[in-house]
């Protein structure tokens, strides 16, 4: 049974991709610093072996009897990293390179590598540079997040032999249900915001581009890329969209599929400006060369969020454990506290 060391295995998206790999028979070893607790892997705890720890301070013995390496670990959107950006870089730049390279050392072949299509971010009022980018167009990431990956992405690269292929896989804004419930992405956002208030807000209008793509279709992507032959991924980036939409056009489209599921919800727009992304990304490239392509409908997703937020009880939706953000504050604060009063009890 071939292992897998999968960075970050409790997280949003590594919660889905565990659960993928072990309905294949994969045996799954799991690093994770558990911020958000075992909560991703509560019905599959028994069936992996998880070892809580920091991704920047590893041992040998993590590689032992592993054949590959899914990093999906490290801070995961712009305001975790921009609160922190000393952390960001350790966590998505630093440590990815180095697990990378205790990888190699250990004979492990494949490494699996998530990166981001917020790259390729040129930001609102940029109409003449608004194009469908792929994995040839120039970028130049200016914040802390999206810098770091692509930092990492290079060095990784470099890093490419006849006994080491480092894969990148640039990820769209991912949406859909995952026992690590994320509420800060922006279907996510929506679906959340109609069942609790009845009403979406799209900021600047909906203008915005963003590429997206499903969790599940994310976790098969990466199967994809740990399985294909070397001569496919050696040296390679792949984006991962399923479709490009307007911020706009999105609402409207999660507000009907809500519909068919009984949740009705106005749309609210906010005109006033502030920072927003924007930017179109082709994913032509991952079904061209490994017949990877996405196949979860944002209606299909939409649904499936209503049934499972349901179903799990995720509906305190104003817990911060489903924000990044509002989390890595609570923790911060709490851990100062800590330092002054010692144990809780």
């Amino acid at each position: 049974m071939k292992k897998i060391l999968l960075v970050g295995g409790a997280g949003y998206v590594g919660a889905v991709l565990t659960r993928e790999l072990l309905e294949r028979g994969y045996a799954v070893k799991i690093l994770d610093r558990l911020y958000y607790g075992e909560d991703g892997l509560r019905d599959v705890r028994d069936r992996v072996e998880l070892i809580a720890g920091d991704m920047r301070a590893v041992q040998d013995a993590l590689f032992d009897d592993v054949e590959a390496v899914v990093n999906v670990g490290g801070l995961s959107n712009d305001p975790t990293a921009e609160f922190h950006p000393r952390a960001n870089h350790e966590m998505n730049t630093v440590a990815s390179v180095k697990l990378a390279e205790m990888a190699r050392q250990h004979g492990v072949r494949r490494y699996v590598f998530a990166s981001s299509c917020s790259i390729y971010d040129r930001g609102v009022g940029e109409d003449a540079r608004d194009v469908l980018q792929d994995e040839e167009s120039e970028v130049a990431p200016r914040a802390a997040y999206s810098s770091s990956k692509y930092e990492a992405e290079r060095l990784l690269l470099d890093m490419s032999g006849d006994n080491f292929v480092p894969v990148i896989l640039r990820k769209g804004t991912i949406y859909g249900f995952s026992p690590r419930m994320r509420y800060d992405l922006v279907v996510n956002t929506f679906v959340r915001d109609a069942l609790a208030k009845g009403a979406i807000t799209i900021h600047y209008g909906g203008e915005m581009w963003r590429p997206l793509v499903d969790v599940r279709d994310a976790a098969r992507a990466y199967i994809a890329c740990l399985e294909a032959d070397e001569a496919l991924v050696r040296d390679q980036i792949f984006n991962l969209v399923y479709v490009n939409v307007r911020i706009s056009e999105l609402a409207l489209r999660v507000r009907e599929a809500l519909c068919e599921v009984g949740v009705k919800a106005e749309i609210q727009a906010d005109y006033a400006y502030k920072g927003v992304r924007s930017y179109r990304v082709s994913g032509a490239k991952l079904g061209r060369v490994l017949g990877f392509r996405p196949a979860v409908t944002i209606e299909e997703s939409v649904k499936n969020l209503v049934e499972n937020i349901r179903a799990y009880g995720y509906t305190d939706f104003d817990n911060p454990k489903y924000y990044n953000i509002r989390w890595m504050k609570l923790l911060t604060e709490a851990d100062q506290i800590i330092k002054v009063t010692g144990s809780v009890f």
